[in-house]
C-alpha cells in the first residue's frame, strides 16, 4: 500500500490542488494531512482517498474544520492520530506540542511518524521507527509532499 503526505496546506487551496494532483500521478491509497488544514475548503480537495487529519497550531477553529472533514467522509483524529495501515503502526500529529512529539518518536513504538510544523522536509530513521515530515504546501521552497510505501517503510520527498 502506498499513502501520501502532505502538510501545513493553510487554507492555499491552489497549492493543494497541485499536491493532489501529484498524489493521482503517484496513484496513493489513502492520504495523511499532518496539520495546519487552514480551511474547510481543504478535505473536499482530498475526496478520493480515505483521507486522516490532525490540527495544526495554525488551525483555531477545530469544530468547522472537523465537520468539513466528516462532511467529507473522511476521518479527523483531533491533535493526535494513531492508524493502523496495511498493519503497520502510524502515529500523526503536527509536532508543536514538543512532549507528545517526543514521545511519539520513541523508537519502536510506532512504524512511521509523521509531522508537520517546521515546513521543512525530512526523513530520518530512528531504530525501526520511520520519521518523516513531508514539508509544506505552503510557505516552504519547493512545495513538497511525501510518498511512503508500506509494506519497505521506504519513504519520498516529491516536490510540487
Amino acid at each position: 500500500m502506498r499513502i501520501g503526505v502532505i502538510s501545513d496546506t493553510h487554507g492555499h487551496t491552489l497549492n493543494a490542488l497541485a499536491g493532489v494532483r501529484m498524489l493521482e500521478s503517484l496513484e496513493v491509497e489513502a492520504v495523511l494531512h499532518c496539520g495546519d488544514i487552514g480551511s474547510p475548503e481543504i478535505p473536499p480537495l482530498l475526496k478520493n482517498w480515505p483521507a486522516h487529519y490532525v490540527f495544526g497550531n495554525c488551525d483555531p477553529d477545530h469544530r468547522e474544520l472537523r465537520a468539513a472533514i466528516e462532511a467529507a467522509g473522511q476521518t479527523c483524529h483531533g491533535l493526535f492520530g494513531e492508524i493502523q495501515l496495511a498493519g503497520r503502526r502510524i502515529a500523526l500529529l503536527h509536532s508543536h506540542l514538543e512532549q507528545q512529539f517526543r514521545a511519539a518518536r520513541v523508537p519502536g513504538k510506532y512504524d512511521l511518524v509523521c509531522y508537520g510544523h517546521t515546513h521543512l522536509a525530512r526523513i530520518e530513521q530512528l531504530g525501526t521507527t520511520t520519521v518523516l515530515n513531508p514539508g509544506a504546501l505552503y510557505r516552504a521552497n519547493p512545495h513538497s509532499i511525501a510518498v511512503v510505501d508500506l509494506k519497505t517503510l521506504e519513504a519520498t520527498i516529491v516536490p510540487v
